[in-house]
Parts: C-alpha cells; sequence; structure tokens
C-alpha cells in the first residue's frame, strides 16, 4: 500500500505555510476546546461511556475537519468512531469520590487527635484526577492516531488486541486495585476514591460511615499501556504512539483543570461574592452550576491540549492513495449492530428478572463495551456511521426520555417518544445512510467532517437544552442558565468552523 503523509512541505514551513500553520494552531485549539466543553459539559448529563462518547464524537470530528480534511470519508469515519468509543471507555471509572477528596474543604479529626490537613486530601485527589483523566483521554488519542497513521488494522488483528487489552484489564485490577474488602476497611495500596485514611470516623457532619467503591483505573492503565505499545512497536504506528501521550497528557491536565475552578468555589466562595476580588462577575457566577462549569473546564482544555499534540505531529497524518479495505459483508455489520445497541439499551434501562447482574457486566467495564464496536469498525463500511450517529445517540435521547417523561411530568409520553426518540432516529439513520451512500463516491473527510459536525453539535445542544428545560436566563433563573450560555456560545463557534471548512477551495489544508 502507497501512502503519502499531508505535509511534505509542512516540515519546514516558510512565509505565508509558517503564518497558516501558526492560525491553523490557534483555530485549531479554540475549536477543539469548544468542542470538547461542549461534549463534556453535556457528558455530566448523561454520564459513564454514553455521555462521554459525545464528547469524542465532538473533538474528533473538529480534529478530522482541521487536521485530515483530504483524507477518504471512510477513513476519516473510521478515525472518527474510534476514538468516540475510546473515549467511552472510561466512563466506567469511578471518579466522583476522588473529586470529593478535592472538593470537600473541612478537616477531619484522626482517631488520635491528630489532624489530617485538607491540603493532603486535595493533593492526592489531584494526582488520582490526572491519572484518571489520563486515561480517560489516552485511550481517545491512541485511537485516533491509529485512525489516521496509515497503518490499516484488520478485523482479525484487531480481535487479538482486544483480547490482549481485557486480559490486561483483569490482571491490572488484580495487581493495582486489588485487595478490596471495605467490609474489614481492607482497601488497595493506591486507592484514590474516599477511605478511612482521610476520614477515620466517618462522615463527621453526618455520622455516616464511609462506602468505598471499587476502582478499576489500574486495569484500563495496564490494558491501555499494551494496545500503545501493541501500536506503536508492533505496527510501527508513530502518530498512535504520540497521539496517546498527547492524549494523557491532556487529561491529566485537563481533569485537575477543570476540578481545580470547583475547589476555589468551594474553598473560597468569597471570592466570588459580590465584595471579593472576583465580585465583578458575580451576578454572573452566582447563577453556576459548579460541578457542571468542571466538567465544562475539563473538556475545553483537554480538546485544547489534544489539538495542539496533533498539530506537532501533522506531518505523520497519512493521506492514502489505495481505498480503505471492507471486508466484513454488509449483513454481519447490520447484524452485529442489532446486536449491540439492544444489548447497551437493555443493559441501561431494563432490568430483566434474573439476568440483571449479566446485562449490567456487558456496560460495567469499559474496554469490554468498546471491544465489538472497534472491531466491527475496523473492517466494515455501515459501522462507523451508525455508530457515530444513531449508537452514541440512543442510550442519551433514552435517559432525557426518562427524565423528562418519566421522573417527572415536565412532557408527555407522547410528545416525548415522538420528539426524541422517533423524530431523531429517523434523522439520524437517514443522515448515516446517506454519508454511507456519498462515501462510495468518493466523498472526502472534509464535507463528510463538516456535515457531521454541525448535525452533532445542535443535535446534542438541543438534546440537552430540553433536559435543561430551556434554562434561559431571561425565562429562568435557576442554576443552568450559565451553562446554557456557554453551550449554545460553543455550537454556534462550532457551527462556524464548519462553515469556514466546507467554503475552503477542496486543495487547502
Amino acid at each position: 500500500m502507497q501512502s503519502i503523509h499531508s505535509t511534505d512541505s509542512e516540515l519546514k514551513p516558510h512565509g505565508g505555510e509558517q503564518k497558516a500553520d501558526i492560525w491553523l494552531l490557534f483555530w485549531a485549539v479554540l475549536a477543539t476546546g469548544m468542542a470538547g466543553g461542549l461534549g463534556w459539559g453535556i457528558r455530566g448529563q448523561f454520564g459513564h461511556e454514553s455521555g462521554a462518547m459525545i464528547a469524542g464524537a465532538l473533538t474528533s470530528l473538529t480534529l478530522i475537519l482541521l487536521f485530515a480534511p483530504r483524507v477518504s470519508a471512510l477513513k476519516a469515519a473510521r478515525a472518527v468512531a474510534w476514538m468516540t468509543v475510546a473515549i467511552g471507555i472510561g466512563g466506567s471509572m469511578t471518579y466522583g469520590q476522588t473529586i470529593g477528596l478535592t472538593h470537600d474543604h473541612e478537616i477531619h479529626r484522626t482517631l488520635d487527635g491528630q489532624l489530617n490537613g485538607n491540603g493532603e486530601a486535595l493533593c492526592w485527589g489531584m494526582i488520582g484526577l490526572f491519572i484518571k483523566g489520563g486515561i480517560w483521554i489516552g485511550f481517545g488519542g491512541l485511537l485516533l492516531g491509529m485512525g489516521l497513521g496509515g497503518k490499516q488494522y484488520r478485523v482479525r488483528e484487531m480481535c487479538g488486541v482486544m483480547a490482549a487489552a481485557l486480559a490486561l484489564m483483569v490482571l491490572g485490577i488484580w495487581l493495582i486495585n486489588s485487595p478490596f474488602d471495605p467490609e474489614n476497611r481492607i482497601l488497595p495500596s493506591i486507592y484514590f476514591s474516599d477511605s478511612w485514611y482521610f476520614e477515620p470516623l466517618g462522615h463527621p457532619a453526618t455520622g455516616v460511615d464511609l462506602k468505598p467503591r471499587p476502582e478499576v483505573w489500574g486495569g484500563f492503565l495496564l490494558a491501555l499501556v499494551g494496545m500503545a505499545v501493541y501500536a506503536r512497536f508492533k505496527r510501527k504506528d508513530r502518530l498512535a504512539g504520540r497521539m496517546m501521550i498527547a492524549g494523557f497528557i491532556a487529561g491529566g491536565i485537563g481533569f485537575p483543570a477543570g476540578q481545580f475552578v470547583q475547589v476555589l468555589n468551594a474553598w473560597h466562595p468569597e471570592l466570588f461574592r459580590e465584595h471579593g476580588a472576583l465580585g465583578l462577575f458575580s451576578e454572573f457566577t452566582g447563577g453556576f452550576n459548579w460541578w457542571n462549569t468542571m466538567e465544562t473546564t475539563f473538556g475545553f482544555v483537554f480538546g485544547a491540549i489534544l489539538a495542539f499534540g496533533l498539530w506537532l505531529n501533522r506531518h505523520l497524518i497519512a493521506i492514502e492513495d489505495a481505498a480503505e479495505k471492507v471486508t466484513i459483508p454488509p449483513r454481519w455489520e447490520i447484524g452485529l449492530f442489532l446486536f449491540h445497541m439492544p444489548l447497551v439499551l437493555v443493559s441501561e434501562f431494563m432490568q430483566v428478572e434474573g439476568w440483571g447482574a449479566q446485562l449490567e457486566f456487558y456496560i460495567e467495564y469499559g474496554p469490554l463495551l468498546a471491544s465489538l464496536p472497534l472491531i466491527s469498525i475496523a473492517g466494515g463500511r455501515l459501522w462507523p456511521y451508525l455508530m457515530l450517529f444513531p449508537m452514541v445517540a440512543a442510550p442519551v435521547v433514552g435517559k432525557a426520555l426518562r427524565q423528562l417523561c418519566y421522573r417527572s411530568d415536565q412532557w408527555s409520553l407522547t410528545s416525548g417518544w415522538l420528539t426524541l426518540v422517533v423524530i431523531p432516529a429517523l434523522l439520524l439513520i437517514g443522515l448515516a445512510t446517506w454519508l454511507i451512500h456519498r462515501s462510495g463516491r468518493g466523498q472526502t473527510a472534509r464535507s463528510f467532517a463538516g456535515i457531521g459536525l454541525i448535525v452533532t453539535a445542535w443535535f446534542y445542544f438541543l438534546v440537552n437544552s430540553s433536559f435543561f428545560g430551556v434554562s434561559w436566563p431571561w425565562n429562568d433563573e435557576r442554576t443552568w442558565s450559565s451553562n446554557q450560555w456557554i453551550f449554545f456560545v460553543f455550537t454556534l463557534g462550532l457551527t462556524a468552523t464548519a462553515i469556514l471548512r466546507l467554503v475552503q477551495r477542496p486543495g487547502s489544508r
């Protein structure tokens, strides 16, 4: 297979090219930051793997649009779908109590009367967020690099890779995240959730004993390293190895950076009051939902850093003159998709008597949940588009429907099912079908990513706005209004990015 890299001339840019590269860097950092901020901020309402995939879709579409507009549509769709699935893997890690270590500014007394200062818990929690954030986005960077680096990963090969990743996950949980016996107060030696070390008397305010949660980050870390080592050294995929590092740094910095914003308010709320150092913004910050602000900040930072990492390695993006190989027949693709989607939805929303634990197991561990999609995307023509559009949306609209129609009476069942399920399903399946058809007619990544970014950004903004109760400041004074504004600005920014890129001449970078 012959391939050329996208930037032979970019290795030594001169004059106008150098200015264009700097402009591309600025544009990419800002746009991908907005994509990450929008996706991760919206993720907060929908949670876990399915919510995280929103950020994976938005950031990968933006990166493809800006850095790889001339690759084939199928190559781009596979890279986007791979990163989307990969970002969802980290959703299985517990992190709420890790955030709690940094957020709780009260000082708790030890059994011997000494004080464990909150500064120690803060530092330990931030270290935990660095590691967990790095793993979370590291998977995304790795799979994006694997999709763009010019190495075609086959179905059988990906089966072996994911089998090895699952084995490494089990080994890592055993080595790093064990033993776990909370009844006897036995926890792993490296443990980033709330523990009796920091609160030996339980929660002083409530008198309730702690409820430590099992952690799996050690297994995920081992799986990530194993996949990266295979891609970099066995397959000589330089872009995959470098983007894994870029992703780890992006998530490792992004998660603590986002939490720092929340910690600042928790520890020093007076700063944001009318007469505080930041009192000039008190009218605006007074309506902040600080948890969602943390998530939005995390997304913006990781998106910006990931864009910088891809900009540094843009010369490794391969534009292949050979067609992407499709090795899975369409009937098998559809069959696998119709197996995967119901299993995910049943695991998310239904408790089948006698089968609850077995079904929940499918979505309990991210690498297991990601295995079938990653393998199918590698060899399919339909799967990348079906994964990116209807599959990512299905759990999200399901959770919105549950909140608006079943846990509250904000919407009627008829309007909820029609607006949130039936119409989006028809539109997204139709969009996927249309893009699949266009990919066979020589569509480029520029067109695919531009259209996909506009549709995806507005779709999830509108679904989230429904979840928020359309919380604009002039008709709602709840704490969602500031986030609604931020998401609206980010959606407009991504729309402008896509339109500007679509109207550029085809030969431009």
